[in-house]
């Protein structure tokens, strides 16, 4: 397996000190695969900045010239919680334009799958304003790059973000050719995510939202995947997956309250892999989006690149949670029901 990677130091000038969504994520990460001698296994894909006409295929132009301007003008806020710093606008640009080109590569054929290290991330990013931390939709501006220039029709968006991607649902709901299913913490920031939302569409079964109550962990994740999120790829036929990847369902993550385990997440990730090689040709691209724990974070990427790369020697300093998990029996009855499954 040849997997790919895009980073690039830019990324680190977007920061706030003591905020949670800061440089030092991706630094720790950096060092953990540097550290574990995984790095040199893996093909960087050179960064570069989205193009304004990229943007614009999914976000407001009076947007996009917002962030712009409030960066150069030394800084501010997009909402309470979204900073933005002079450097921003360029971190951001090229977080959008890094990832459609590791997900062209990876159409090409040029690497067989890989992981968007960028940030600031982007599931919650709004066609014309940012939110959660995010400022451009990186998942989404991939998936339409790769049927645009590209010509792949079928793309599934996988978010196992603890947080509802409210930016990548109505971005994509309208086009019953992507497919957007999320595993998130109900109620709970941004408050979207029912499971009563679907696709506004002909194409209705392409939004399968999968609201869950805190303390999942391990074993109601495994019975989502092994149950729901195969089959309902499987009935897709996808070209190609991107994954919203997030690793704050982690125990120990301090801005949430899901029991899954490094070992869970790893679990997940490999079974997306297989499920990418059986259904598109092993076409798979993780993009980073949160995570905050930076320990786990950090352990959490590299465990993915272990999936990519084929690998199942995963590592798990943490280990499980002593927190009880609900019993998901009902639950995933339910979700049969109201999505026909």
């Amino acid at each position: 397996m040849t997997t790919g990677y895009v980073y690039d130091p830019i990324f680190l000038k977007h920061t706030k000190h003591g905020h949670p969504e800061s440089a030092h994520r991706l630094e720790t990460i950096m060092f953990e695969l540097e550290t574990s001698g995984l790095l040199p296994e893996l093909q960087l894909i050179p960064a570069r900045a989205a193009t304004m006409e990229e943007l614009s295929a999914i976000h407001a132009t009076a947007y996009i010239y917002e962030v712009d301007q409030i960066s150069l003008s030394g800084g501010g806020y997009l909402d309470m919680d979204t900073y933005v710093t002079r450097s921003t606008y360029e971190a951001a640009v090229v977080a959008a334009g890094s990832t459609v080109d590791l997900t062209l590569a990876t159409v090409d054929g040029v690497v067989n799958n890989g992981f968007a290290l960028v940030r600031p991330p982007g599931h919650h990013a709004l066609h014309s304003q940012g939110m959660g931390f995010c400022v451009f939709n990186n998942i989404v501006l991939a998936a339409r790059m790769a049927q645009q220039k590209r010509g792949i029709e079928r793309v599934a968006m996988v978010d196992f973000d603890v947080h509802h991607g409210n930016g990548t649902q109505p971005m994509t709901e309208d086009d019953p050719n992507l497919l957007y299913i999320s595993t998130h913490q109900y109620p709970f920031y941004p408050g979207t995510g029912g499971m009563t939302e679907v696709a506004p569409v002909a194409g209705q079964g392409t939004l399968l939202n999968l609201p869950l109550r805190v303390n999942v962990g391990d074993v109601g994740f495994q019975a989502m995947y092994t149950e729901i999120i195969i089959p309902a790829l499987r009935r897709f036929r996808p070209q190609l997956i991107l994954v919203s990847a997030g690793y704050d369902a982690h125990w120990a993550d301090p801005l949430a309250s899901m029991n899954l385990s490094l070992n869970g997440y790893a679990w997940i990730c490999q079974t997306l892999v297989a499920a990418a090689q059986e259904l598109c040709g092993g076409k798979i691209i993780f993009v980073l989006e949160g995570g905050y724990n930076l320990e786990v974070l950090a352990a959490g990427v590299a465990n993915t690149f272990r999936a990519l790369l084929g690998r199942d020697d995963f590592v798990d300093p943490f280990g499980p949670t002593d927190r009880p998990e609900p019993d998901l029996t009902e639950y995933i009855a339910q979700v049969k029901q109201v999505h026909g499954l």
